[in-house]
């Protein structure tokens, strides 16, 4: 395992330090903008639902560098998968494959996201237009259903909810490690055996899509980290078929 995990942040290839550096500077720039301007950052550049009237098209690629400034552990966790993780693919892969892996299987998550949020809200779109007699959902309309007691004020409020985190990209970064090195040994806290990284990549597959079809998941969007591994598969797979010798 050394070979693999052993060194200092000063030697984490480019791509993978600056894609860190990238995270935790917007996550700051979030923080302090709340406390000094009273604006959320995240509701510029975080996802939101595609028929919802704050959503913009760069969001798509922006929320998979934002992270919740109350949550730092979230932050945390994710940036530490991704140097200990991303800096093994990067030195295998070389920078510019391991940044075009990591931003496909961002937008890949966003992507399965956005898909099954159409599926979950569809029917109370529906609803709501047909009540208000109306083609799309405008500002005006959001905020008349945010009122309590409003019949679609859960509905505004998913509506009005971003989606925040390198999550569904670092899920992708995991995939690929449990592929190209499925039988290495990792030590997760606080199971006291190391585990094979195909079966904890396994486990982590499985719990999310339990976490995501029971709903048992809170706020964490489950659909989005599948969404970068399965992208990241069919991507590893690809590339595998056209190079010689890619893993």
């Amino acid at each position: 395992m050394s070979r693999f995990f052993s060194g200092r942040f000063g030697n984490t290839p480019q791509i993978t330090k600056n894609l860190i550096i990238i995270n935790v500077v917007l996550w700051l720039a979030t923080f302090l903008f709340i406390r000094m301007f009273r604006v959320n950052l995240n509701f510029h550049l975080g996802l939101f639902y595609i028929q919802s009237p704050v959503f913009k098209p760069w969001q798509i690629v922006t929320h998979m560098f934002m992270h919740d400034s109350t949550r730092i552990f979230h932050l945390f966790f994710n940036m530490w998968a991704l140097w200990m993780f991303g800096k093994v693919l990067e030195n295998v892969w070389g920078g510019k494959r391991f940044l075009i892996y990591y931003l496909a299987t961002g937008l890949g998550a966003a992507l399965v996201h956005t898909l099954v949020n159409y599926i979950q809200l569809a029917p109370d779109i529906a609803a709501l237009k047909a009540a208000y007699s109306v083609d799309r959902i405008n500002v005006a309309l959001l905020n008349e259903i945010l009122q309590p007691g409003n019949p679609f004020y859960q509905l505004g409020r998913e509506l009005m909810r971003p989606t925040v985190g390198a999550s569904g990209a670092v899920y992708g970064v995991l995939l690929a490690f449990g592929m190209l090195f499925p039988n290495t040994p990792l030590f997760i806290i606080p199971i006291p055996f190391p585990i094979k990284a195909k079966w904890l990549i396994i486990g982590a597959g499985v719990i999310s899509l339990y976490l995501g079809l029971s709903g048992q998941g809170g706020n964490v969007a489950h659909f989005a980290h599948l969404g970068g591994m399965i992208f990241g598969f069919i991507l590893i797979k690809y590339w595998n078929r056209f190079t010689r010798n890619f893993y």
